[in-house]
């Protein structure tokens, strides 16, 4: 080899070292100075009156997320814990618990902490395997069944019993929390949703729901039709692990009574159109619970189910849906 080349190879893996070292001195140094993941916590409580505003830390969704608690009036002993949640908008501005109905009234009495979590627009409350560029970061099957639970037990002085209600969307949320973690909410409550969602009838009904309404994708949240994490999250088909909970079940037929057609005609052309979607939803959402029940009973796992002859997709028959099932969630708290 001539000198000149010599020198070159030699000059371009002293190079070579010198780069491999500075990107190691780099890596290391970035590890070392790089900020430590945050651990789930409570990060603030401002007490209003009986009503505690709670932001609560997620590590997996990096996040503050909004948590307000109804105590009991009587806070010197344990209460238990009645997680109540909203429809798909998350308990936003006004479809929401609060806003709807007078359930904060109807519980005042009753020796529980009422928690009413504030998020997770359009997000059917479940781990998503990606982020979505419109509704974001969203794990929130792991907020609710590793990170808030202990998180209230202690900012709460809580027994430990927990009882879970939803409506609508997260009428197939409840389900899907029940079977993640068997044992941690010992009643559910589930008005008006739809169990199913691996089936065509199913995941058409999730996409009407995360696409059209609430501008996310699917993709992002199950992956496409074929991902098995659609059948993963089926509250029907993994039904068995609803065993042991103390489980109601309502439905409306869709058939809207008179009180319903004056409320929405009030409204204009904007309230019919919702009158037919509210009539159209409840029908579907018959269905699924029906086909929920068909497989509860072939599993012969007892649950309570009210299916009303009359009934659309509206705030007044969740209202009196959560007083008739009151008893039940009662029962798996302990009072």
């Amino acid at each position: 080899m001539k000198l000149s080349a010599l020198r070159t190879v030699t000059a371009l893996r002293t190079a070579a070292v010198a780069l491999t070292a500075a990107l190691s001195v780099t890596v290391v140094a970035g590890a070392a100075t790089a900020e430590p993941d945050k651990p789930s916590a409570v990060s603030s409580i401002q007490k209003d009156g009986r009503t505690w505003h709670l932001k609560v830390y997620s590590a997996a969704m990096k996040r503050d997320i909004t948590v307000d608690v109804q105590r009991p009036a009587d806070e010197s002993t344990p209460a238990s814990n009645f997680y109540m949640f909203s429809g798909l908008d998350g308990g936003f501005g006004s479809a929401s618990w609060q806003a709807q109905t007078k359930a904060l009234d109807f519980l005042a009495d009753k020796h529980v902490n009422v928690v009413l979590p504030i998020g997770g627009r359009g997000s059917y409350y479940t781990d998503w395997k990606q982020e979505d560029p419109k509704l974001g970061l969203n794990k929130w099957k792991t907020f609710f069944t590793e990170e808030l639970p202990p998180l209230l037990d202690e900012a709460l002085n809580s027994t430990g019993l927990n009882a879970l209600a939803g409506l609508s969307t997260s009428g197939t949320s409840v389900l899907q929390l029940a079977e993640a973690k068997p044992g941690l909410f010992k009643s559910v409550a589930a008005y008006s949703g739809c169990a199913q969602i691996a089936d065509p009838m199913g995941k058409q009904a999730v996409k009407f729901a995360v696409e059209t309404w609430a501008g996310g994708k699917t993709v992002n949240m199950y992956g496409p039709d074929n991902d098995p994490a659609w059948v993963e999250n089926d509250p029907v088909i993994h039904a068995e692990k609803l065993r042991g909970t103390h489980l109601y079940i309502s439905s409306g037929s869709g058939m809207p009574t008179n009180a319903d057609i004056a409320y929405y005609l009030q409204k204009g052309l904007t309230g019919v159109g919702n009158l037919g979607l509210g009539v159209g939803i409840e029908m579907a959402t018959t269905a699924c619970s029906q086909n929920l029940k068909a497989k509860l009973d072939s599993l012969n796992i007892p649950a309570t189910y009210q299916f009303t002859p009359m009934g659309t997709h509206y705030w007044p028959y969740w209202e009196q849906a959560l007083h008739d099932s009151w008893p039940l969630l009662a029962m798996g708290m302990g009072i």
